[in-house]
């Protein structure tokens, strides 16, 4: 592990988060404005903090703070928070899954932890990574679960990169693969694993990783990550998929609810505007649906679009979406009412990001579309390409973006790019 020489800076940006922290209290509270401490943000929902105003335009000669080549394979998004720029990547050559920490500012290595060597598991979908699921921080540690040697491992790490602990959540039979991302919770780290040999969700003590309660799941593969929503007057754990939506209570385990009302396979992270919850899958069929949160079983709504792999994002009564086959879309959260319907061009396996009334989706080709989304309108602003291949989601933090892509060519090679309007 290679230490980190910017202790003092990074020492004296954790006091001054530490100010603002209370025992139990979550990362969601205490993120600053310029960080995305986990997937799909600071608000786990894909939308960046008020006040951010990243470019609209960029290119390889335009507007790129810094590129640094990303070692191995990874499709998990950039987590940042303070100094630091958390990833994983894996190396089937070497048989290798690490953690890899980044300097923010100039995106040199600062340190990489070896979670696992050896053991792993290269089947599935061609287009699956051993390390797509992203870096969860809280407070003063780092989360992250991989699938190695047939199980589902989930490690934590401090802000050094050194393991603290690391439990074993259960075994994985491999279908497409494993992409749910760790999501902490006061003094739990909830993790989610279906697949097709019978799957489980659990709670994790985040001190020692003692597994707190656990239930087992349908023998479905199913790739979607927990989604902890405020919905109904409570909160509640939301896992899609399985042919089901379930509600848990995050601390506890407690089973709130549950019906059959997604396909098998889903890959979104479930959102809600307060009173309904909406999920989509894609196998083995098209399904994107509205539940009403209160445990009813009632479906406020349901339609035929294929939302299957990127998240949606809900706003002030209004739901986005970008579908795999590349098309834009806004329906009203709780009628179903389409307000429009716009092609972006290419596939999208990548989720949108939304900052203000702006879009940021990044498509398999490593084209960026970016386009103003409110409910009276569709305006594509700018289409931006970085790389030839792109899987990983975009981080918002202040005026930069973070993305990931890959160049394919006489051998793959992955980058980590910093978009900002100060380019040097």
């Amino acid at each position: 592990m290679v230490q980190d020489t910017r202790g003092s800076r990074f020492r004296r940006w954790l006091t001054a988060v530490s100010v603002v922290l209370t025992a139990g209290l979550s990362a969601q509270a205490a993120d600053t404005s310029n960080d995305w401490p986990a997937w799909r943000g600071p608000t786990r929902d894909g939308i960046a903090a008020p006040g951010q105003n990243p470019p609209v335009r960029w290119g390889e000669s335009e507007n790129i703070v810094w590129k640094v080549p990303i070692p191995g394979r990874g499709h998990s998004s950039p987590t940042v928070v303070g100094p630091n720029i958390y990833l994983t990547t894996a190396d089937t050559a070497e048989q290798t899954q690490s953690v890899l920490c980044l300097d923010r500012d100039s995106g040199k290595p600062v340190w990489t932890t070896l979670v696992h060597r050896g053991n792993l598991d290269t089947g599935g979908h061609k287009n699956t990574s051993q390390a797509s699921p992203s870096v969860a921080f809280d407070r003063d540690r780092l989360f992250i679960s991989f699938l190695n040697n047939k199980a589902i491992h989930t490690t934590a790490l401090d802000l050094q990169g050194k393991v603290l602990w690391q439990q074993t959540v259960g075994d994985f039979v491999t279908h497409q693969g494993f992409a749910a991302s760790p999501v902490v919770h006061g003094s739990v780290v909830l993790v989610t694993a279906d697949h097709k040999g019978g799957g489980a969700i659990a709670g994790l003590d985040r001190e020692t990783g003692k597994i707190l309660w656990k239930h087992s799941r349908p023998k479905i593969p199913n790739y979607t990550s927990p989604a902890v929503l405020q919905a109904s007057g409570k909160t509640q754990m939301i896992v899609a998929g399985c042919s089901l939506l379930s509600s848990f209570d995050p601390v506890t385990g407690e089973k709130l609810w549950e019906i059959p009302a997604t396909t098998d396979e889903c890959v979104v992270t479930a959102v809600t505007d307060g009173e309904r919850v909406f999920a989509s899958g894609g196998y083995p069929k098209n399904h994107t649906v509205a539940v009403l949160a209160d445990g009813s079983g009632k479906i406020a709504w349901q339609n035929t679009a294929r939302v299957y792999v990127p998240s949606m994002i809900q706003e002030k009564g209004y739901l986005y979406a970008v579908m795999d086959a590349g098309l834009a879309v806004c329906w009203k959260s709780d009628t179903g009412e389409e307000r429009w319907k716009e092609r972006l061009g290419g596939d999208f396996y990548s989720s949108p990001v939304r900052v203000g009334t702006r879009m940021y989706a990044i498509n398999v080709a490593g084209v960026t579309s970016v386009f103003e989304a409110t409910p009276e309108r569709f305006q594509l602003l700018a289409q931006n390409q970085l790389g030839s291949e792109a899987f990983a989601s975009p981080a918002i933090c202040g005026d930069r973006i973070y993305l990931r892509v890959a160049q394919n060519g006489d051998s793959r090679q992955e980058y980590l790019y910093c978009v900002g309007a100060q380019a040097r």
